[in-house]
């Protein structure tokens, strides 16, 4: 992915172009094949292009619809290896530099996190919790400790929801475990935010946080938290949420989820809903700054279709994600296209 700002006239007009193109589509639906896709042309002061990256992508691990962790041939998406056989969820898996790979699975009404060997072996149980992200280093674990939403499974009854739900980040190296809650006791509305996707800046202390609608599908937000500093995620001393910008404007817009890139922008899912009752109308796959400023457009997406487990290469030149359970890979910000089907969650491995 290009780390440069798109200044040159041409781009900015193709931009415009795609952006317009998009509010077009906010009427209807689109299916697979009505998709619209733009690319932007070599930043200035740079040579990064699409031409430029290397044919093949890296390694790829994913979970499959059936539950299972699966490394991906990554020229064409097909499963080379089993390393977990089921119960995994998504829609979040991590792969370390130290060769982990680390992924939840659903233990009756309790999720936990666990990790294998990218080369195979023996599983390592780690904590209760989901949605794990493991730090560019390979020092820090960050997941998610929340009630579990599946069906049967009764919430725990508290005075106040709002403490079920905390961001935890552990090191690895002793197994210290930092818990940071959704806000101080007493001083929310008591609707909880839950938490749907954790990604790691390249400095290894920032964390971009995806939060789910607490109701009505409002409320999404993406928190990027120091958390040098942060006490709790959803708001406070270290946090800074990342505003929506662009167009369609719509006060119901929202940023579905978002991934650090390493230059330190976010690739980000930005839907945009309207209605009654309220349903997404856009899906815009957009490279933004962390304040929200578009650099670059990716793709258009399917409206009627979820845009989720989202992620860069380490290198920061590829870029994958999921509409519903199709996974879409992207060159050097080019135009992203299917390689597979049949998946919950994927990363880069």
């Amino acid at each position: 992915m290009p780390a440069g700002r798109y200044r040159s006239a041409a781009v900015a007009l193709a931009l415009s172009v795609a952006i317009a193109a998009a509010v077009s589509a906010c009427g209807g639906n689109r299916t697979p094949s009505q998709a619209v896709t733009v690319t932007a042309s070599t930043p200035s002061g740079g040579s990064s292009s699409p031409s430029a990256v290397a044919a093949t992508p890296p390694a790829m691990v994913g979970v499959t619809t059936a539950g299972a962790v699966v490394t991906l041939d990554p020229a064409t998406g097909t499963v080379s290896s089993t390393l977990v056989a089921s119960k995994v969820i998504g829609d979040e898996i991590s792969a370390s530099s130290n060769g982990l790979v680390y992924f939840a699975v659903k233990r009756g009404c309790t999720d936990e996190v666990e990790a294998i060997p990218l080369a195979g072996g023996s599983v390592i149980p780690l904590a209760p919790g989901s949605l794990p992200a493991v730090s560019p280093d390979g020092s820090k674990l960050a997941y998610v400790d929340q009630p579990t939403l599946a069906g049967g499974c009764v919430q725990q009854q508290v005075s106040d929801p709002v403490t079920l739900y905390h961001v935890k980040i552990r090191t690895l190296s002793s197994g210290a475990t930092v818990s940071l809650p959704m806000l101080a006791p007493g001083t929310g509305s008591g609707l909880p935010y839950p938490l749907s996707h954790l990604s790691w800046a390249s400095d290894n202390d920032h964390l971009a946080v995806s939060i789910a609608s607490p109701q009505d599908n409002e409320g999404w937000n993406l928190n990027i938290l120091d958390t040098s500093q942060a006490q709790y995620y959803l708001s406070g001393t270290g946090v800074v949420s990342v505003p929506v910008t662009g167009s369609p404007a719509s006060r119901q817009s929202y940023l579905r989820e978002g991934v650090y890139m390493p230059n330190g922008d976010l690739f980000v899912s930005r839907a945009c809903c309207g209605g009654f009752p309220v349903h997404n109308t856009s899906r815009l796959m957009w490279e933004v700054t962390v304040g929200g400023a578009l650099v670059h457009q990716v793709a258009i997406g399917f409206p009627n279709l979820d845009h989720v487990s989202l992620d860069v290469s380490s290198d920061g030149n590829w870029l994958l994600y999921l509409a519903a359970n199709d996974l879409y890979v992207s060159a050097g910000g080019a135009a992203p296209r299917k390689i597979t089907s049949g998946l919950i969650a994927a990363a880069w491995g």
